[in-house]
């Protein structure tokens, strides 16, 4: 099928079947196609908030779902947030002009002396299919990089990465040093990486530890939403 006709086709889908369309595209990671629609619901009036949430979102929460179930695997998941990055791309200027409201911020990067970086590039892709603001620090990152974001992003959320069992405990290096400055109760911390487990979580103060990326999402949605029950009870 050539690309004219897959835009004629998705043009003449009514709202509600192109948004299913736009599931089915996202699980498949069909990036062009996901811009297309996103672009066909701009032009019909959507609002870009509406788009994100009910098409984006939506989407790729179905996608998260069967990542955690087994039924979908990292390759696959990879192209399904590179098509989502694809509508992102075009709502984000928009999202700003309008004041859209997110679900939070988070920083994330790989611990000081690791490399790795797929993990965390799918628990980054993955939160903001999920309507989180991302800053990803990449690899390699010591304490100062962590305290330097922190104070610049002022996020919700600290995550850190680790693939390897050296490389593990410097994030307790990292959480120390929160606590040292007084600053640890300001963020919700959450680490992974495959050789962490719930109890290295705990051990080094981690507020959560995340096995993958869909249970990343729902981690910090409920955190995120604690955490903002709290601040309105002492308002």
């Amino acid at each position: 099928m050539s690309d004219d006709q897959e835009d004629i086709i998705l043009a003449d889908l009514d709202d509600d079947e192109l948004v299913q369309q736009m599931f089915d595209d996202l699980y498949d990671g069909l990036k062009e196609e996901i811009e297309e629609s996103v672009n066909i619901l701009l032009a019909r009036g959507w609002q870009p908030y509406e788009i994100l949430t009910e098409a984006l979102v939506a989407g790729m929460t179905i996608v998260g779902k069967d990542f955690r179930d087994g039924i979908l695997f990292v390759p696959e998941v990879l192209l399904a947030a590179n098509a989502m990055k694809g509508g992102m791309a075009i709502l984000k200027p928009l999202l700003v002009e309008t004041g859209a409201p997110k679900q939070g911020k988070m920083v994330i990067g790989t611990v000081k002396g690791d490399i790795h970086d797929i993990g965390k590039n799918l628990v980054g892709m993955m939160m903001e299919g999920a309507g989180f603001e991302v800053i990803d620090l990449g690899i390699n990152n010591a304490v100062d990089s962590y305290l330097e974001a922190l104070e610049n992003e002022k996020p919700d959320i600290l995550g850190m990465s680790a693939l390897l069992t050296t490389t593990m405990p410097y994030m307790k290096v990292v959480i120390d040093t929160l606590v040292e400055k007084g600053m640890r109760e300001d963020y919700i911390v959450l680490v992974g990486g495959a050789p962490l487990n719930e109890e290295f979580g705990r051990a080094i103060g981690a507020d959560a530890y995340c096995r993958d990326a869909a249970v990343a999402v729902e981690t910090a949605k409920t955190f995120v939403a604690r955490k903002h029950n709290q601040a309105a009870m002492r308002a």
